[in-house]
């Protein structure tokens, strides 16, 4: 049983509906700007994005259901992580409708081979996310310390001490040309300085609640990008 007291078959059906709907809603935003379907930027980045998606999906409800019980949550309890995240689904929301109208109004032109690095691109920042979720079995979606909860110093949290959102940049920065466009750049480089609000936000709760913390905040200096910050 998970900390919600869902069993694995009612959470692998709570888990695949918001999936399929996830997944309905993405191609939507990103096929009906476009008034096409013939958009294989928008097709590519489905795949290097959902099928990784379901080996965790599939890992996770096999050998760790409590972690994805925890990646499900949403409702943050700190009203500054509200209005942070609230800011962040806008970049969101904007970086992923604008190459959809800019492959129907013809704004830009991204060729093949740049729009196939930044795919690579969002993979290795999945696969680093992935790596987040094999070492730290509380990644929970939302700032929260549960009991018994540890700090991680393995794996990339020896290099950073967010790496998780080091994944989401990386992935996110690379969104828009992967979809073909480079004007959909300019909304999604916001979401830098979300991140590092939602950082130092959430470094205060962790040095409150998490024992250890600052003593691994000491040896571990950069918090989301090596040898910058």
């Amino acid at each position: 049983m998970t900390s919600s007291h869902l069993s694995r078959g009612q959470l692998a059906a709570k888990a695949l509906v918001r999936f399929v709907a996830g997944f309905v809603i993405l191609l939507a935003i990103l096929l009906l700007p476009a008034g096409t379907v013939a958009y294989w930027e928008a097709w590519a980045y489905m795949a290097v994005l959902f099928v990784p998606m379901t080996l965790v999906l599939v890992c996770l409800l096999v050998n760790d259901p409590e972690l994805l019980e925890r990646r499900m949550r949403t409702k943050e309890k700190d009203a500054e992580q509200t209005l942070i995240v609230k800011l962040g689904s806008v970049c969101y929301v904007l970086a992923f409708l604008l190459p959809g109208l800019d492959r129907r109004f013809g704004w830009c032109h991204v060729p093949v081979a740049t729009v196939v690095v930044a795919d690579v691109l969002v993979l290795l920042g999945y696969g680093l996310f992935m790596l987040v979720l094999r070492e730290n079995s509380y990644a929970s979606r939302v700032v929260e310390v549960e009991q018994g909860q540890r700090v991680v110093t393995t794996g990339p949290y020896a290099i950073v001490r967010h790496p998780m959102y080091l994944g989401i940049l990386v992935m996110f920065l690379s969104t828009p040309v992967a979809l073909g466009s480079w004007w959909a750049v300019i909304p999604a480089l916001p979401l830098v300085a979300v991140l590092v609000a939602r950082i130092r936000n959430e470094e205060q709760l962790l040095a409150r609640e998490l024992a250890g913390y600052q003593e691994y905040a000491q040896t571990t200096r950069y918090r989301l990008i090596p040898g910058i910050w």
